[in-house]
C-alpha cells in the first residue's frame, strides 16, 4: 500500500461546520478521513510546533502531529481505491500552511467552509469562555486584546478577528493553487442545505454522490454567565492548564473535566445574542477585506454586512426542523 500526503484537505474555517462536516465525509465509502482529525501536520513543518503562551495553548501543543511519519500513519487504513483526506480548519489561516501543501501536494483539492467573520469570532470567544480558559467576559473586549495576545504568542485559536479575514486568506490560497482545485462553501448552506452541499463536495472530489443520514451537529456546551463562579472556576482552570502542560494531553483531560462540569453547572442552554452595537464594533474592521473576498470570488457577501442574531450549528439546524413542521 503507498503511503502518500492526503488527496484532500478540509482547510478551513474554524467554529464552521468543519468537525460536522469531516464527520459526514468520512461516512463516504470512497474516502477516508485522517483517524486523528487537525492534525496540523503542515502548520510547522516536520519541526516541533511553537511554544504558544496562551492560556492551555501548551497543553494542546503535544496533540499536534509534526513528524512526518507519523502524519503518513495516520492514512495506514486507507484502501488503495479510495481518496485521503485531513481537517485542519486552520491551514486556511495559516501562511506557512497554505504554501507547505502546495509544495507537498500541488495537485491537492482544498475545500474551505467559510462562516460570517462575527458569528465565526463570537462561536470561538464562546468556546474558550465556556471551557474557563477565555479571561474576558465580554467579546468585544477580548478583541481588542487581539493584537496584545499575538504579540505575546498566542495560538490561533485566540486569533478572534483574524482568522476571519478570509479575503486575504483566499487571495494568497488563489496564489498557490488553481482555483478549480479550490471549493469554498458557505456555513449557512452547510446548515441550511446539508444534501446539497454534500453533493457538491462529491462531485468535487470526483466521488459518487452518496446519500447521508444526516450530518452530525456541532458540539453544544452550556452558557456559562459572567458572575461568581465563572470568575472563581476560571482562574482555576487556566491556572490548571499551566501545569497540564508538563502532563500527557490524556491526563490533563481526565484532570480538568470535574472543573470544567463544575463551571458548567447551571449553565443555561441558550446562549446570549450579540447587540447590535457589539455586531457593528466587531464588524467595522471586516468590511474592506469582505470586499476583498466579493471581488476574488464575483459573489455576494452581503448578508454579512447586516444584523442578525446568528446562532449555533444545532440550534439552526433545529429551528430549520421547526419551519419545516409548521409548514407541513
Amino acid at each position: 500500500m503507498s503511503r502518500r500526503p492526503p488527496d484532500f484537505f478540509l482547510v478551513g474555517a474554524p467554529k464552521a461546520g468543519t468537525s460536522a462536516l469531516h464527520a459526514a465525509l468520512a461516512l463516504h465509502p470512497q474516502l477516508f478521513l485522517s483517524r486523528v482529525k487537525e492534525p496540523k501536520y503542515y502548520m510547522c513543518g516536520d519541526s516541533p510546533p511553537p511554544a504558544y503562551k496562551g492560556p492551555g495553548d501548551a497543553h494542546s501543543n503535544q496533540e499536534w502531529v509534526w513528524q512526518r511519519e507519523r502524519y503518513l500513519d495516520l492514512f495506514d487504513g486507507a484502501g488503495d481505491d479510495q481518496l485521503r483526506g485531513e481537517s485542519t480548519p486552520f491551514y486556511l489561516y495559516h501562511r506557512d500552511a497554505r504554501r507547505r501543501i502546495a509544495v507537498d501536494r500541488p495537485d491537492a483539492k482544498l475545500v474551505a467552509v467559510l462562516r460570517d467573520p462575527v458569528d465565526r469570532a463570537y462561536s470561538n470567544w464562546m468556546h474558550l469562555w465556556m471551557d474557563g480558559l477565555e479571561p474576558r467576559a465580554d467579546i468585544v473586549e477580548a478583541v481588542r486584546r487581539e493584537r496584545e495576545r499575538i504579540d505575546n504568542g498566542w495560538a490561533p485559536f485566540w486569533h478572534y478577528q483574524a482568522m476571519g479575514m478570509y479575503g486575504r486568506q483566499v487571495k494568497d490560497l488563489f496564489d498557490h493553487f488553481p482555483r478549480e482545485q479550490v471549493l469554498l462553501l458557505r456555513y449557512r448552506e452547510l446548515v441550511d442545505e446539508p444534501d446539497q452541499v454534500l453533493n457538491l463536495v462529491f462531485d468535487f472530489l470526483g466521488v459518487q454522490t452518496q446519500e447521508i443520514a444526516q450530518i452530525p451537529s456541532d458540539n453544544s456546551r452550556p452558557f456559562v454567565k459572567d458572575g461568581v463562579r465563572a470568575r472563581t472556576v476560571g482562574p482555576v482552570i487556566r491556572a490548571g492548564a499551566a501545569v497540564g502542560q508538563f502532563l500527557p494531553p490524556q491526563v490533563w483531560r481526565t484532570v480538568s473535566k470535574p472543573l470544567i462540569n463544575q463551571l458548567h453547572k447551571g449553565g443555561e442552554t441558550g446562549r446570549p445574542r450579540l447587540t447590535p452595537e457589539q455586531r457593528t464594533i466587531l464588524l467595522r474592521p471586516h468590511l474592506e477585506d469582505i470586499a476583498l473576498l466579493e471581488e476574488l470570488t464575483g459573489e455576494s457577501f452581503e448578508q454579512w454586512r447586516e444584523y442578525r442574531d446568528g446562532g449555533s450549528f444545532s440550534s439552526r439546524q433545529a429551528a430549520g426542523r421547526s419551519v419545516t413542521s409548521a409548514g407541513q
